[in-house]
């Protein structure tokens, strides 16, 4: 089994992301329950360098996503939360053509793409709310486990705003455009059992359950081939905006990398033996 690291607990200075590294699982708790858990730019920022570090880090097999409290998973960004940007020449406006599509590309698409580039698979414990960005947080994830008292609100028309953080890009592909647009166009509050029927939810859970659920499914990743479950990850997100040759290719790279692992020896191995395997992460 994956083993405890010695520096298992990290977090901000301001507490307002947590995280513990535990049994190969890094557990990652949004900590502003008081605000729904909405990200400032400083907590945005902290997310991306933990998911970029799990990549490479072989202590880390799978990641958990979760919010404190009972308000929100993840309400969006914190919209009163400044953000500094450069200084401006004389008589220059506030702002400038360029600044909101800048602002959005630097930030929750870099987030978004951060989660869907980790090459270890992600888990999001929906405890609440997920609205907005926060949905998309959700949606990025590898696979969604949410509480019964859970919603997901693609909130973006109900505040006059396009959507962004890659929600058109996600929920089209995850419940079809037909569907997508329905969500989006009303931006009504989907329940927990909806968002499970329409696949945007692998499993509802019992909030009281879900901490354990969550975890017996990353100690279950934990504890698989990571290599083998990484490439899995890849080659299903590609899959859905590749043609087939692209894709039959990508998987014969994959295949070729994968079967280089130890990982791959020991599942071999233990098959031949009848036994169960043992599995490293690399």
């Amino acid at each position: 089994m994956p083993e405890t690291r010695a520096d298992s607990q990290a977090e901000l200075a301001s507490g307002t992301v947590l995280r513990r590294i535990e049994e190969g699982v890094a557990w990652i708790t949004l900590n502003r329950p008081e605000a729904g858990n909405a990200l400032t730019a400083e907590m945005r920022e902290q997310l991306i360098a933990w998911l970029d570090e799990a990549s490479a880090d072989l202590a880390v097999r799978a990641v958990v996503l979760t919010g404190a409290g009972e308000k929100g998973f993840c309400t969006g960004a914190d919209l009163r939360s400044p953000i500094a940007g450069p200084a401006r020449p004389e008589g220059a406006p506030a702002r400038a053509v360029g600044d909101a599509a800048r602002m959005i590309r630097t930030g929750w698409q870099r987030l978004v793409s951060a989660v869907l580039d980790c090459e270890k698979p992600v888990i999001a414990a929906v405890n609440a709310t997920a609205a907005g960005g926060g949905m998309s947080l959700a949606m990025a994830c590898d696979l969604v486990l949410a509480a019964e008292e859970a919603k997901f609100i693609a909130v973006f028309v109900r505040r006059g705003i396009a959507p962004d953080a890659g929600a058109a890009y996600l929920l089209a592909r995850l419940v079809g455009p037909q569907r997508a647009k329905e969500l989006f166009f009303f931006g009504d509050d989907v329940p927990a059992r909806e968002a499970e029927r329409l696949g945007l939810v692998n499993r509802v859970v019992p909030a009281a359950e879900l901490a354990a659920v969550a975890g017996a499914w990353a100690t279950r990743l934990a504890a698989g081939p990571t290599k083998a479950i990484g490439m899995a990850k890849y080659l299903t997100n590609r899959a859905l905006e590749s043609d087939r040759a692209a894709a039959l290719w990508d998987e014969a790279v994959a295949q070729e990398l994968v079967t280089g692992s130890q990982d791959c020896g020991e599942g071999l191995a233990a098959f031949a033996e009848r036994r169960s395997p043992v599995f490293k992460g690399w």
